[in-house]
């Protein structure tokens, strides 16, 4: 039998922090790289369509994933997504789960085992750019891997920044809506947008301050500035996938401010030891572009957490 599991029943089921914990012990026990092949991108007449396996211990799964850019104008999530698990042994389909809902969980979750990992400690201070579901997640997130007192939503759309500041304030968080240049005063930066260029001023970025960049999926899109990698020790999810779809770093590389070398360690060397914060003042950024070994791993949790 094919077990059901809707955006509700994940959230019932699977906590934040049960997805981050997930993700570190697969980070840990298994290679990545070695789990999953590049997804495959065909464009579409409103978007693109990605089709992302992948295959390891906790079974085979596949998404598929659509990004249609102008769906937030028309009060719609950017990313639909569909995914498939099957057994490890008989191959057999074991669950269907709403892959738009596992993308929001799996994506902010892999942002708090990086912040988990590279932020300096006790950061209270949060600036999240973007408003939608990304954001939101990225909010849980941040919650439950650092204490985080104050909270600064920077977006477009002020209507969806109110409401995340009033979803942070009824966390129990002072909140407000800003506007960029509060990357000045933040401990952790969280990028959720669709933008394809530098949402902030890399000058401006606190030292000591952590990113998660996650918006950026393509070598052409960038949500940071050269200024702020530069600046940065990089942690991707991989060398390979961050170098063939991360624009935050490629164009930075293109215009000859950093050698492919400024990737100073990929995310399961951080979690099996490697240090790459060793000063408060030092800047940090994780760079995810998504990876189907995280979305294989958050669905088995899932599926285990049904019963």
């Amino acid at each position: 039998m094919i077990r059901l599991i809707d955006a509700d029943g994940l959230r019932r089921v699977l906590s934040m922090t049960d997805a981050i914990d997930a993700l570190e012990a697969a980070f840990r026990d298994e290679d990545p790289s070695r789990s999953a092949p590049m997804r495959s991108s065909v464009a579409t007449p409103a978007g693109t369509l990605l089709l992302m396996p992948a295959a390891g211990e906790r079974g085979v799964g596949v998404k598929l994933v659509t990004m249609s850019e102008f769906n937030p104008q028309r009060g719609l999530p950017f990313i639909h997504a569909a995914y498939v698990l099957f057994d490890r042994e008989t191959q057999q389909p074991e669950a269907m789960i709403d892959g738009t809902e596992l993308t929001a969980l799996r994506t902010a979750a892999l942002s708090g085992l990086a912040t988990r990992k590279l932020a300096r400690a006790d950061p209270r201070r949060l600036v999240i750019f973007g408003a939608g579901v990304q954001a939101t997640a990225h909010l849980e997130a941040m919650a439950a891997v650092a204490p985080v007192e104050e909270v600064v939503i920077v977006s477009r759309t002020p209507e969806a920044a109110g409401a995340l500041a009033g979803r942070a304030a009824g966390m129990g968080m002072r909140a407000s809506v800003g506007e960029p240049s509060a990357v000045a005063r933040a401990d952790l930066v969280c990028t959720c947008t669709t933008s394809r260029v530098s949402l902030f001023d890399g000058r401006l970025l606190a030292e000591g301050a952590h990113v998660n960049a996650v918006g950026s999926y393509l070598p052409d899109q960038r949500e940071l500035d050269t200024e702020t990698v530069r600046r940065a020790k990089v942690v991707v999810e991989t060398r390979e996938v961050a170098l063939a779809e991360a624009g935050d770093l490629l164009i930075p590389i293109q215009e000859e401010a950093i050698a492919p070398e400024h990737i100073v360690a990929d995310l399961a060397e951080v979690v099996r030891g490697a240090v790459v914060r060793t000063a408060d003042d030092d800047v940090t950024v994780f760079e995810s572009v998504g990876m189907a070994f995280e979305d294989l791993v958050v669905a088995r949790a899932a599926l285990d957490a049904a019963g």
